[in-house]
């Protein structure tokens, strides 16, 4: 997405899972998110379900996402694959801090700082 308003890039270091995030931002909602990711499938579900999960949400409900709500969107994972869901959540977070450092506002998100 050449115009998004943020993006997160995550790996995973022990595995080489990356996922790229990037996200259009209006009125503090998410409008729409799209990603990149390289890595095993479980990686590139959890992917897909998190554009689903966080597209319409608030920049608050995205703070609030958890790993298992990934998980559970994808219908479960087993244990070793949670680090996908993980690489998930931990993109959103890097989403969010590039948001804040971008619009250099006392947001909800600067905690991310």
């Amino acid at each position: 997405m050449a115009d998004a308003d943020a993006v997160g890039i995550v790996e995973n270091e022990a595995c080489g899972d990356v996922l790229q995030l990037y996200v259009k931002i209006n009125d503090d909602i998410v409008a729409q998110a799209r990603f990149k990711a390289f890595g095993c499938a479980p990686a590139i579900a959890a992917s897909s379900v998190l554009t689903e999960l966080i597209q319409g949400a608030s920049l608050q409900g995205l703070e609030e996402l958890k790993k298992e709500e990934v998980a559970e969107a994808l219908g479960g994972l087993p244990p070793l694959k949670m680090h996908c869901s993980v690489l998930a959540v931990d993109a959103v977070k890097a989403v969010l801090r590039d948001y804040a450092s971008r619009t250099q506002t006392n947001r909800a998100t600067s905690n991310y700082l």
